[in-house]
């Protein structure tokens, strides 16, 4: 068998594409290195980044926080933990109570939008005030921390949640419900087996950042009182004068973000993919 003999096109082609990838890796460790320089000319070499090091960026400091912050950090990811499934189910009831069909569920559309505006529209930690403050003044009785931060967690997320699958199941197109009451499948039927699962796939990303800000925002149950990361680097900082628990506490924060967003662009960029290539609905 004779083998094949790229042309002098074919040839010339790819050496202008070997050309393009160089000229593009040399172009980004040029721009990186500029970077790298801009970034220490305007902040690492200047009479105050040592003060800032030392009062944000102590190694000692932040190993003699850590165990601490890293306790507290426990709690954040128990009210996350419990919360993602919490807002989940709710979030899901919302959506298909504000895409129920017929006049006569014209209350519960109206009931369902309502708490999706409101919720919406109020900042978080106003209903962490609310809910920590005001129901345990009600109930006149001692609920548990945790379970206030994942009712306020719930309560504001599930909203924000619930308009993106209610989105999601708005962009699935009406054939897909003609053709499946055409079959005998009832309203239940219908949007469990053949809406649901295509919505699925277009409201993926964007569930996926509001996972992201959930993430970030359970670190404010500290004001409630519970002992999380925020709460512990403060204790930290009261002792030390030293802000840079802090910073570990961020940091613990964005190891717990950085999965998540790298699993979104990777999610998005595939299904952008299989979009062009006319695979998905």
């Amino acid at each position: 068998m004779t083998s094949h003999t790229p042309s002098a096109l074919e040839l010339e082609r790819r050496a202008y594409r070997r050309g393009r990838e160089r000229r593009s890796v040399l172009v980004a460790i040029a721009s990186t290195l500029v970077f790298a320089a801009i970034v220490w000319v305007t902040v690492v070499n200047t009479p105050g980044w040592a003060q800032v090091q030392r009062t944000f960026f102590d190694p000692a400091t932040a190993i003699a926080s850590l165990p601490k912050v890293w306790d507290g950090f426990l709690v954040n990811l128990q009210v996350l933990a419990i919360s993602v499934v919490t807002v989940a189910l709710a979030a899901l009831l919302i959506a298909v109570l504000r895409t129920l069909p017929g006049p006569v569920f014209f209350p519960v559309r109206v009931i369902a939008a309502a708490y999706t505006d409101l919720l919406r529209g109020f900042p978080f930690i106003i209903v962490l005030y609310l809910v920590g403050f005001g129901l345990p003044t009600i109930a006149n009785t001692r609920i548990p921390v945790v379970a206030l931060g994942v009712l306020a967690v719930t309560l504001t997320y599930s909203s924000y949640v619930a308009e993106v699958i209610r989105a999601g199941i708005d962009a699935v197109h009406p054939s897909q419900r003609l053709a499946a009451r055409a079959l005998g499948l009832g309203y239940g039927q219908t949007l469990h087996r053949i809406v649901l699962p295509q919505a699925l796939r277009k409201m993926t990303p964007p569930l996926m950042n509001d996972f992201v800000s959930m993430q970030k925002d359970v670190g404010l149950i500290s004001i409630l009182g519970a002992i999380d990361a925020i709460a512990a680097a403060r204790s930290a900082n009261a002792l030390s004068y030293n802000f840079t628990p802090y910073v570990v506490a961020g940091i613990l924060f964005v190891l717990l973000a950085i999965p998540t967003i790298r699993l979104t662009d990777w999610y998005t960029a595939r299904l952008r993919e299989r979009e062009q290539s006319g695979a998905v609905l």
